[in-house]
């Protein structure tokens, strides 16, 4: 398994953090999902893609162990700030392949459509903006001011208070993933600290607002006509199993994204890089290959 690093980088005025490793080409460069971290939403990934290739994991300005600004955030602060982590870390005309998982599969296709010429290919895995999502009550009420604050610090609470055993049960009866393998010590460690920064109820509150709009969650249509011109290498990378963005939505949408790649991982929901990994990492090396 590939040796990791950590460290900070000061990047379009704040510091962020990212996580990274590896050698050989193309580059991966991996972005995480709404309210998770490189570290925390990779952790079964990046050792085994850095053992062929270079892979880098940053974490999101206000997520993780990034920066928390007070306001701007959204899908065009995200993807200016990982366009300049691509100028900052990657080799002078390296291109790489791009991975994005739910909210961050939105982030590097928007990335991908704005510079094709620099990118090898985009995997994109249950990603925000291929399909619309089914309504969702809990992100519903996020939205509505001071209302997401306060869930996000209850959520807080329930981390630091209930037992390990506790939280998994919550999550076993929530479905969509292998609640033991999403949440197991170490990610509920990572969870804890996340939701202890102050800033970080802010951060999610005023992230899942700005993802309410056309651009984002209901821009499916717009995206995927996008990326067809564009003609992208891309692949999608989905679970069976994701209760948000269903798997039978997907399939029409690859439909219209010609020479797109679409792997369905049985037995996974929203997150099969973690609910099946094995499965995920082979379907991803198999892609990065070309």
């Amino acid at each position: 398994m590939t040796e990791l690093r950590a460290g900070y980088l000061h990047l379009d005025g704040m510091d962020l953090h990212h996580t990274y490793g590896g050698d050989g080409e193309p580059p991966v460069v991996f972005v995480h999902g709404l309210g998770s971290a490189g570290y925390m939403e990779w952790r079964f990934t990046l050792p085994v893609i850095g053992r062929h290739h270079a892979v880098y994991a940053p974490d999101l300005p206000g997520f993780g162990r990034s920066a928390k600004p007070e306001r701007g955030y959204g899908i065009p602060l995200f993807a200016r700030v990982i366009e300049r982590y691509l100028d900052r870390c990657l080799p002078a005309g390296a291109r790489p392949v791009l991975v994005g998982a739910s909210m961050g599969g939105r982030v590097v296709a928007e990335v991908a459509l704005r510079r094709p010429e620099r990118v090898a290919g985009l995997a994109l895995v249950n990603a925000l903006g291929v399909v619309r999502p089914r309504f969702n009550l809990l992100y519903g009420l996020v939205i509505l001011p001071r209302v997401g604050e306060a869930m996000v610090r209850v959520t807080r609470e329930v981390l630091h208070r209930a037992s390990p055993a506790t939280i998994r049960r919550i999550a076993r009866r929530l479905g969509n993933g292998d609640a033991d393998r999403l949440l197991d010590d170490l990610h509920l460690a990572h969870l804890r600290e996340l939701h202890a920064d102050g800033g970080y109820a802010r951060a999610y509150a005023a992230t899942v607002r700005s993802l309410s709009g056309p651009d984002s969650f209901l821009g499916s249509a717009s995206l995927l006509t996008r990326l067809a011109a564009a003609r992208l290498r891309v692949a999608l990378i989905w679970g069976a199993k994701d209760s948000l963005l269903p798997v039978e939505r997907v399939r029409g949408a690859h439909l219209r994204l010609p020479g797109a790649r679409l792997t369905v991982i049985e037995g996974a929901g929203h997150s099969p890089q973690a609910d099946r990994p094995c499965d995920f990492n082979r379907a991803l090396e198999d892609f990065i290959a070309g």
